[in-house]
């Protein structure tokens, strides 16, 4: 492993401790580990003063700090197109000898799984429906339930989850697997910092930044698979009467849980990538059905108005002053932004597991280029379809949204073999639910246990596990509320995470510069890092 001279800081698995069986990082897992405890107790004690003290955090942060994450999400942007294109791309993570551990559609398949596949089952439905309608505003003011409305919408969804939250996850994802692979130091988010902290990031500095993550991270799984059991239980109600009640949405948290655990003790190998591979499957299958069930040429015809709606709404999306709509751009792109960032440790550290041996232009390429581009062909169909059912009286969806959870099916009703679709959905989004569940504990065992990839099995499985947990706890204890309190705690981490990711740009590309540098061919000869 490549590894300069001035780089000796950090060693995998320093200051941890062994108790119990388990190996930790001290004091990253028994503070990270009493902060959920206390939240957990304080949102069940008092799960109004949480939610409203919580809500106002996050509503301060998105209205004071907007210009904050439009500035940093363009800019993440800008900086992972220039770095497929400059000369650092084509540095190899790993070294030049390295080899890619997984086959280019396994690596896909868990780099969108873990990314964002989850949210688009629900979204890409409900989110151009409810723009086109008015429900929470309408982007840029078009007016409502007019072809400009719906080009605005479709334009909106795709700069929702198009080339800006993609970016957010390359830049840490990058940092992380270059200064893992090449730089020798553990897989966790202070490693990042190296180059700019030093020696210090093995200090307060960098107990902290790893702690956030955490706190973060699961809090925003817990969130997930919270919100994700009412939607479930609520597609069960609808499609097969099940009762929509707490208990079953307790046993949808189980159920997915368990499998999870599964999972996590199988590894990546065993675990994470099998649930990808078979979430990429279904994906494909429900997607082809929606092309062909649908209008076919409609579909043909939407990709190229797909991808212009969103080309030709980017940058008025993009601007953050004199902003008309703010009802909107405050509910939903400042929302979107500091929702990404929030989740951005998680699902970059996750990534930049499974991503050694490839380029840097491979891998933004890989994280970045092709998910807008699968993106463009999923919105296309299920949004293109949606649309075309709201604005021709089609359904459920031409009275606008009524239900989050129920938008997906609404759309599917009105396409052949209903029961069979939208049993399909559910299953994928149980198992998209599985595979963020078993990928994010992966992920909050690698930065407790110091960076160790190694750690033992019963680690990875008590993370798992207090997923569920806190997830069944607080829907049991405290309803929506508790969820809603726990979402916008882990929404308001973004405002902190966005300094520390644009600070994460710079320590990277400087980090990639001194790369290039040492493997630049000086007086015939390739100088190797130490």
């Amino acid at each position: 492993m490549a590894r300069h001279d001035d780089q000796p800081a950090l060693e995998i698995g320093q200051d941890n401790a062994q108790v119990m069986g388990l190996d930790f990082h001290n004091p990253v897992f028994p503070l990270s580990a009493l902060g959920i405890l206390a939240f957990i107790i304080y949102a069940l004690v008092f799960p109004d003063a949480a939610s409203s003290s919580l809500v106002a955090a996050r509503g301060w942060s998105i209205n004071h700090f907007d210009w904050l994450f439009m500035i940093a999400g363009n800019l993440f942007v800008l900086f992972c197109l220039a770095l497929i294109f400059l000369p650092v791309g084509k540095i190899r993570l790993g070294g030049k000898n390295a080899k890619a551990e997984y086959s280019r559609s396994s690596w896909f398949a868990m780099l969108f799984a873990a990314g964002m596949g989850i949210g688009l089952m629900f979204w890409s439905v409900a989110e151009p429906v409810a723009y086109l309608t008015d429900w929470y505003g309408t982007p840029l003011n078009t007016a409502a339930n007019t072809p400009e409305g719906a080009s605005a919408a479709m334009g909106a969804t795709m700069f929702h989850w198009g080339l800006h939250p993609w970016a957010i996850y390359g830049v840490v994802g990058l940092s992380i697997a270059f200064f893992t692979y090449n730089r020798g130091l553990p897989m966790t988010l202070r490693s990042a910092f190296y180059p700019i902290l030093g020696r210090h990031t093995r200090g307060w500095i960098g107990h902290i930044i790893d702690i956030v993550a955490v706190l973060a991270t699961i809090f925003g799984l817990a969130t997930s698979l919270g919100f994700g059991a009412s939607q479930a239980a609520g597609g069960l109600s609808y499609l097969f009467g099940v009762p929509n009640t707490i208990g079953t949405q307790i046993a949808i948290i189980i159920v997915v849980t368990l499998v999870a655990l599964f999972s996590v003790w199988r590894g990546i190998d065993g675990g994470v990538k099998l649930f990808s591979n078979i979430n990429m499957v279904l994906a494909i299958i429900l997607l082809l059905f929606v092309v062909l069930t649908g209008s076919t040429l409609m579909f043909v015809n939407g990709l190229l108005t797909t991808t212009t709606d969103y080309l030709m709404h980017i940058l008025p999306l993009s601007n953050w002053v004199g902003r008309e709509d703010q009802t909107w751009y405050h509910g939903w792109t400042v929302f979107y932004w500091a929702w990404w960032i929030s989740w951005s440790p998680f699902v970059g550290i996750f990534i930049a597991r499974v991503s050694r041996g490839r380029t840097v232009r491979e891998f933004l390429t890989a994280v970045l280029v092709v998910p807008t581009l699968v993106t463009i062909v999923w919105m296309t169909a299920f949004g293109g379809n949606a649309l075309h059912q709201a604005s021709n009286s089609i359904g459920e969806l031409s009275h606008g949204i009524s239900d989050v959870s129920l938008a997906m099916f609404h759309m599917l009703e009105n396409l052949p073999l209903t029961g069979v679709t939208s049993t399909l959905a559910i299953v994928l989004v149980l198992v998209f639910f599985i595979t963020s569940s078993d990928s994010g504990s992966l992920v909050i065992d690698k930065i407790t246990a110091g960076g160790k990839t190694d750690a033992p099995k019963q680690q990875r499985v008590f993370w798992a596990a207090l997923v569920g947990i806190i997830a069944g706890i607080l829907l049991a204890g405290g309803g929506n509320t508790a969820l809603t309190a726990l979402q916008a705690g882990a929404v308001t981490t973004g405002l902190p995470f966005t300094v520390i990711l644009l600070v994460m740009c710079f320590s990277l590309y400087k980090g990639l510069l001194d790369e290039h540098r040492a493997l630049k061919p000086s007086s015939g000869k390739v100088a190797k890092p130490a």
